[in-house]
């Protein structure tokens, strides 16, 4: 829940066009350096996952993580396991339980996208949309002390 100013009885105003603009967006955030990984598609599945997967290992390579993702469809998709068994000596996967988004870091980063980047703002298109995702994703990125209170609970 977000709240928003405004003078006393005129409600605020977004114009919409009715038309659903959405994104999606794979992300991963370490939490202790705070350091964000993301990356944009069309889809989410097992394949445009594994992409990504290929994004973070070359981030991360010579370097072992442990991974831990919630519960999405493709997450669990056997392609996916075996991309994460052919690479078990750098990365430790873990699954969270179901239905527990307060046990996702990458979550508190979302909120912290809607805040800063998207409530109750209107986008003409989806071109400017992802213009204001990439601007809040590049400023966490090069400052990433902006997210890092989110993240203490998880340390």
């Amino acid at each position: 829940m977000h709240a928003t100013w405004a003078k006393r009885g005129c409600q605020p105003q977004i114009p919409v066009t009715g038309a659903r603009k959405s994104v999606k967006v794979f992300g991963c955030v370490d939490i202790v350096s705070a350091k964000f990984i993301y990356g944009l598609d069309e889809v989410f599945n097992a394949q445009t996952y594994l992409v990504f997967l290929e994004k973070i290992a070359k981030q991360y390579h010579n370097e072992k993580i442990f991974y831990i993702q919630d519960n999405a469809s493709y997450h669990k998709d056997s392609e996916v396991w075996s991309w994460f068994k052919d690479n078990r000596k750098w990365i430790e996967v873990y699954n969270l339980p179901p239905y527990s988004p307060e046990l996702n870091a990458t979550e508190r980063l979302w909120h912290h996208t809607r805040v800063s980047g998207t409530h109750n703002r209107y986008f003409e298109s989806k071109a400017a949309l992802l213009g204001a995702l990439e601007h809040v994703f590049a400023d966490v990125q090069k400052h990433p002390s902006q997210i890092s209170g989110y993240l203490a609970a998880f340390l």
